[in-house]
């Protein structure tokens, strides 16, 4: 037989090794010898092929005639290769060096034909049992070198091949275990790597569909934990990977199957994928459908949830009842903070949920929440209106042309307490001068130092999930903005633990990690003669600030959170640099580190901070950060890590009683 392979590579070594290399590597090779469990005859078949290798590459003109052998086969124009011809009694040992010499599949695919008809060996021979565990150790190694590439199906069907082929031999038990432990452990990375090929490969895609159900099913459900091997803190920052891959469409269906089998966190999950399809799409049946799916999953603390789906239907005086019964003080005061009419505060919280909790994570939707559109779009707006007539509330119904559309003369006429639908558009040329394009509310020094509407009006998203009614339920659905979840390569199984607060942590999320920096050194003690620079002082209450000490106060900012998630005392309190909405998000991102019993070590340095908009109560720039971070257990082991890269967001400040104060900030485009 020929194996695919010359006397260089079959003993490993170089083309430019010497005499005396080649027979120190021989006597290496020959003292490390296999013990898998492979016959004595099988030993020394590979034993002399090394033998008869080492004496070729030893011998001077033998060698040389050899070389010349190979550049010839190289350079021919045929595509021959390299190849030994060994007799069929050095077989096994032939194919076990191929094996060590990296070429694994190739001894693989070598030993599934030896075993086949019409070279099956004798049953019960020598040659049976070295082939099968040759046949076994191959397919384990061609398997690890595909997960190796991130070829995960090919790893798999590998796998599927051998261990039908040594359940067809009867032999092999322990190696039949190891493949199907293998096999087992491969499951997600499958999953990964079909779910996330090109939409157009849709049987592929539907495979990985397919396997996803049963990982899920063989784990218990969504909530499950009957797989030991993949526990839930793995399994969650898994399937927040897994949701991006997946369109709304494949959303909807999957998670309403496992709701309807009993699974609260899919009822959830289901809601809000049919919430942004019908969104995205213009279809307000698929709102209705995602609200009595949510109403009926009998959940507590979703009544702000269902108050916004209904203002999406145009159900104005049910969203307020809900918002109002759901909502808590925290909610409530942020809520009286983007407007006096009802209306508009309710506008404001669903415009929020929807561009920071429903939109994301699906493969096919980009929308933004632009409410302006929705109840402009002809078919939302017949919708309503047919809705409207059949509870008979064509009286209370939502007036579309405050939204620039025409409508009949019932609905003109009709009044609401709750006054016409505000208008979201944000001239930013008028409001800021820049022509960003960000949503910003509008400069103006006519306004109270102590005025904070000014920085968390409409114009501000204000941070989602940071409302304390929330906190039973966030308990098992806050999203913490941890990166995206990798699969590491050569590891089967092994996930990156992120830790997760709550299956909303399944939600992947465009905002960035949050922009903390460790805590950095003190200075070098200067020369005695030369005197120490005054170090800021904070609050900030310099009434017209320069940039640089703008640039200072952020700096600081990001170095004081970077001490407390380091468990370490600020220099300065968070509370001077920023205002407490912002130290409140620091202080649960703290939190959730203590519970997953690990700490944070964060990196960020600004290197660029341009001014674009100043008023006496009001600075807004844009700032390019260096950042990195690590989390780690207390043992030292590396949960998750973002290397080096350059962040770009937009800073707000405001003046409130008489100092600056960090009070939002958001991705730059």
């Amino acid at each position: 037989m020929e194996l695919p392979i010359d006397h260089f590579r079959l003993l490993g070594v170089s083309a430019s090794t010497d005499r005396q290399t080649v027979l120190r590597t021989l006597q290496q090779r020959l003292d490390r010898s296999p013990d898998q469990g492979f016959t004595q005859d099988a030993l020394q078949s590979r034993a002399e092929l090394l033998q008869a290798s080492a004496d070729l590459l030893s011998d001077e003109v033998r060698r040389q005639a050899y070389e010349r052998e190979l550049t010839a086969i190289a350079d021919s124009a045929s595509g021959s290769i390299a190849a030994l011809e060994i007799p069929p009694s050095k077989e096994v040992g032939g194919l076990l060096l191929l094996m060590e010499a990296g070429q694994a599949q190739e001894a693989f695919d070598s030993a599934a034909r030896g075993l086949q008809p019409p070279q099956a060996p004798a049953l019960g021979s020598s040659r049976e049992s070295d082939l099968t565990l040759l046949a076994g150790l191959s397919c384990q190694a061609t398997a690890a070198d595909y997960r190796d590439q991130r070829r995960y199906e090919a790893a798999a069907l590998t796998l599927q091949q051998g261990l039908q082929l040594l359940q067809r031999m009867g032999q092999q038990a322990e190696q039949r275990r190891r493949l199907e432990q293998d096999l087992k452990e491969l499951l997600p990375y499958r999953v990964l790597d079909l779910i996330s090929r090109e939409l157009s490969a849709s049987t592929s895609r539907q495979q990985g569909i397919a396997l996803l159900e049963q990982l899920v099913q063989q784990r218990g459900g969504l909530e499950g934990e009957t797989d030991p091997t993949f526990p839930q803190s793995e399994f969650q920052p898994f399937f927040k990977q897994i949701r991006q891959f997946l369109t709304a469409q494949e959303q909807v269906d999957l998670f309403s199957r496992w709701g309807d089998a009993g699974s609260p966190t899919a009822d959830f999950l289901a809601s809000f994928a049919l919430t942004a399809s019908g969104f995205a799409q213009r279809k307000p049946e698929r709102i209705l459908a995602a609200y009595e799916r949510l109403k009926n999953s009998g959940q507590p603390g979703v009544e702000v949830f269902l108050a916004a789906q209904q203002l999406l239907l145009g159900q104005v005086e049910e969203a307020d009842r809900l918002f109002t019964a759901g909502a808590d003080a925290a909610l409530k005061q942020w809520a009286l903070e983007q407007g006096d009419d009802p209306l508009a505060r309710l506008c404001a919280y669903c415009r929020d949920w929807l561009s920071r909790e429903v939109l994301q994570g699906f493969r096919d939707i980009e929308a933004d929440a632009d409410l302006d559109a929705w109840f402009a779009d002809r078919d939302v707006q017949a919708y309503i209106d047919q809705q409207d007539r059949i509870r008979g509330r064509q009286s209370r119904s939502v007036s579309s042309s405050s939204f620039g559309a025409a409508t009949d003369s019932t609905s003109s006429e009709s009044s609401s307490s709750f006054g016409d639908w505000p208008d979201f558009s944000i001239n930013t040329a008028e409001s800021s001068g820049t022509g960003t394009g960000f949503d910003l509310p509008p400069l103006s020094s006519d306004v109270d130092d102590d005025d904070d509407e000014l920085w968390d009006g409409p114009g501000w998203q204000f941070p989602a999930l940071a409302w304390p009614q929330f906190d039973a339920l966030r308990a098992r659905w806050e999203d913490l903005n941890w990166p995206r979840w990798s699969l590491p390569v050569g590891a089967a199984a092994t996930v990156v633990v992120v830790g997760i607060a709550g299956w909303m942590a399944w939600k992947p999320r465009q905002e960035q990690r949050p922009e903390v920096a460790v805590q950095v050194a003190p200075p070098k003690a200067a020369p005695a003669k030369t005197p120490e620079a005054p170090k800021p002082a904070y609050p900030l209450s310099a009434e017209a600030p320069s940039d640089s000490q703008m640039q200072a106060l952020l700096q600081t900012w990001l170095d004081a959170k970077a001490s407390v998630l380091a468990g370490d005392t600020p220099s300065v309190p968070l509370s001077d640099l920023a205002r407490a909405s912002e130290v409140e998000r620091v202080d649960r991102a703290l939190k959730a580190n203590d519970q997953r019993n690990a700490t944070e070590t964060v990196k960020a340095k600004v290197t660029s901070f341009n001014i674009t908009e100043r008023s006496p109560q009001r600075i807004a720039a844009q700032v390019s950060l260096s950042y990195s971070d690590e989390l780690r257990s207390r043992d030292g082991q590396v949960l998750s890590s973002t290397p080096t890269t350059t962040l770009r967001n937009v800073y707000i400040f405001g003046r409130s009683n008489g100092s600056w104060q960090l009070v939002a900030y958001q991705s730059a485009p």
